[in-house]
């Protein structure tokens, strides 16, 4: 069974020694407490262990730290940041001007390229909560979902009762659901209910491919009109990462995110330089922005133009 190795008023720290560290139901547990406590959950492995997706979804918020043990020193797993142990939690390290030597080594696998599609919706009190993920996921894999549940391994197959169940049953949650298809596929969903008593979704889906298989863009288009005649979204940003194709992360770097397109929805009018693109039926219109190609910086400054551009409109 798994245990706390320290405990401080700063963070929990916990060993993890194994290839690939998910986000097990212990662990899960553990985020939630440090989340009540004001501690961060430190998570401390090896240079050769990796992360699953939605652990490492978790380590890009403020509850969870990676820490990698290398030689005898540490860093910070995402950002290559040299760390100390103060004695009462990991710091950086005050003098340290470059990356962590671990973080700059060769990744161990081939790096492809991680579509993500992150969209927003709001759900009525009696909505089908479970038909973006699935219409999503389903368009992206030519499969209906496999599992879901709230960590890993996932609890439930494919269940679009379970997963309403499960959503409407708290506040918040979050429950992970993983695809079917012929790419690693998955999903990080994340519900609110309302004031009005119905629930907010913000979702994450995430699809692997292998350097020789590169992410179908030009078709992102009519998957998003075929995704909005279904299942009306308010928006959908779309990016691409270099990345393993299994979804997991190594504690290196291996490149950084640019932006593909933005929908939102309506029909809106974009800046100077920036057309927007009707896609999606006429009852649930959106207009798809296209921002570049995933792989160059210059996209940002683009996304930075129209989000001010929207948010002034």
């Amino acid at each position: 069974m798994s245990t706390v190795d320290a405990l401080t008023d700063q963070a929990m720290v916990v060993l993890q020694d194994r290839p690939v560290v998910p986000l097990s139901a212990w662990l899960a547990r553990i985020v939630g407490e440090c989340a009540g406590s004001g501690r961060t959950l430190q998570l401390v492995t090896p240079l050769d262990s990796r992360l699953s997706l939605p652990l490492r979804t978790a380590a890009a918020g403020a509850e969870v730290q990676w820490v990698v043990r290398n030689s005898d020193g540490y860093y910070e797993g995402l950002t290559g940041r040299p760390l100390r142990w103060s004695g009462a939690t990991f710091v950086p390290v005050p003098e340290a001007r470059d990356y962590a030597p671990g973080f700059t080594t060769r990744p161990t696998a081939p790096i492809g390229s991680q579509l993500t599609l992150v969209y927003r919706t709001r759900h009525a009190a009696d909505g089908y909560l479970a038909g973006p993920v699935e219409r999503l996921l389903q368009l992206l894999t030519g499969k209906l979902p496999a599992g879901l549940g709230p960590a890993e391994p996932l609890e439930h197959p494919w269940r679009p009762d379970r997963l309403a169940e499960y959503a409407r049953g708290r506040s918040t949650a979050r429950l992970i659901v993983v695809g079917d298809g012929p790419r690693p596929a998955q999903a990080i969903c994340d519900f609110s209910t309302t004031e009005a008593g119905g629930t907010a979704e913000v979702t994450t889906v995430t699809i692997g491919y292998a350097p020789a298989d590169p992410p179908p863009l030009q078709h992102l288009p009519s998957l998003v009109g075929a995704l909005a005649a279904e299942q009306p979204v308010a928006s959908l940003f779309v990016q691409l990462t270099p990345g393993r194709a299994d979804l997991t992360t190594e504690p290196r770097w291996t490149g950084a995110p640019a932006p593909v397109a933005l929908a939102v929805a309506g029909t809106v009018a974009g800046p100077s330089g920036i057309p927007g693109q009707p896609v999606g039926p006429p009852r649930s219109p959106l207009t798809l922005f296209p921002l570049g190609d995933g792989r160059s910086p210059d996209g940002w400054q683009r996304h930075s133009l129209l989000m001010q551009h929207l948010s002034s409109a």
